[in-house]
């Protein structure tokens, strides 16, 4: 076997395996990116662990030239995709995600260079093709570090919409949406949802939409509120829109949304009052009762 040949990547991490890992750990470390408040040291250390294993195996598998793509990588996608999960999840930056791959730059690169220093040519193969894995790897550690967090994101940003959107049961029969903020397709969808299960589960007859808190109304905020009347009305509910302001009745009129066929008021005030009135219900002193 030739130099060249016993200093392959695939040879060097398999022969210095257990040499590799304590300098790869004194590098992790020892780096200024590395949150001792976020992981274990032996936490730390059986990832390492697991990843050197997994990188032999795809080395001895494929070569250090393989697209980590290829079916050899699975195993050590699988785990580099572990850790960037669970890493997203505790707090770290990509930057700390990614040093988990490169810090094991110096050690192996350290390697490559005690068994190839007489041969400068092939060191400097060796040493770019590992570094050229190894940003493979690093990067996709930051790839799925970046889709975890987006995934994280976009159920927050549901979970908020949900509970920026509560239905509120004001009176027996009578249930009330009320709205703040801006009212796009997304949040139109759970709306319409969360309205439409209140009313099958409280089998109420009225439901009032109070846009008081909705800053602005175009045509596509009122194509969505029609939507959602007529949504309602199909699972047996009326609706009244309250909330609208002189502002909002002019853009309303300018716009040419025909909002005839819906009761609309001023305030939530006045909507219930007519929704008492539908109900054959009315509120009074109990003095003018007795």
């Amino acid at each position: 076997m030739t130099a060249r040949e016993r200093a392959s990547m695939s040879d060097i991490v398999g022969r210095y395996e257990d040499q590799l890992l304590p300098e790869w750990m004194r590098h992790q470390l020892a780096a200024t990116t590395l949150r001792r408040d976020l992981i274990r040291d032996d936490e730390l250390e059986r990832q390492s662990s697991r990843f050197l294993d997994a990188l032999r195996k795809a080395l001895e598998d494929g070569g250090a030239d393989q697209d980590i793509n290829d079916p050899a990588w699975e195993e050590a996608r699988g785990l580099l995709a572990d850790v960037s999960q669970a890493r997203a999840r505790q707090g770290f930056s990509p930057a700390e995600t990614a040093t988990f791959v490169f810090s094991l730059k110096r050690p192996l690169f350290d390697r490559l260079r005690a068994e190839l220093e007489r041969d400068p040519v092939a060191l400097a193969d060796a040493i770019w093709k590992s570094n050229a894995l190894l940003d493979q790897l690093g990067l996709y550690t930051v790839e799925i570090y970046q889709k975890d967090r987006e995934q994280v994101i976009a159920r927050q940003q549901e979970e908020m919409l949900e509970l920026s959107t509560p239905v509120v049961e004001l009176w027996d029969g009578v249930l009330a949406l009320p709205l703040i903020g801006t009212l796009d397709s997304a949040r139109t969808q759970i709306v319409m949802e969360s309205l439409l299960q209140r009313i099958v589960d409280t089998g109420a007859g009225i439901a009032i939409i109070d846009i008081t808190g909705v800053p602005t109304v175009d045509t596509l905020v009122a194509q969505h509120l029609l939507k959602t009347v007529a949504a309602a009305r199909l699972m047996g509910a009326e609706c009244i829109i309250s909330g609208i302001r002189p502002q909002i009745a002019q853009t309303v009129v300018h716009l040419g949304v025909d909002l005839q066929d819906v009761i609309t008021k001023a305030t939530l005030a006045d909507a219930f009052a007519v929704a008492l009135r539908k109900l054959d219900l009315t509120v009074m002193p109990r003095s003018a009762a007795r």
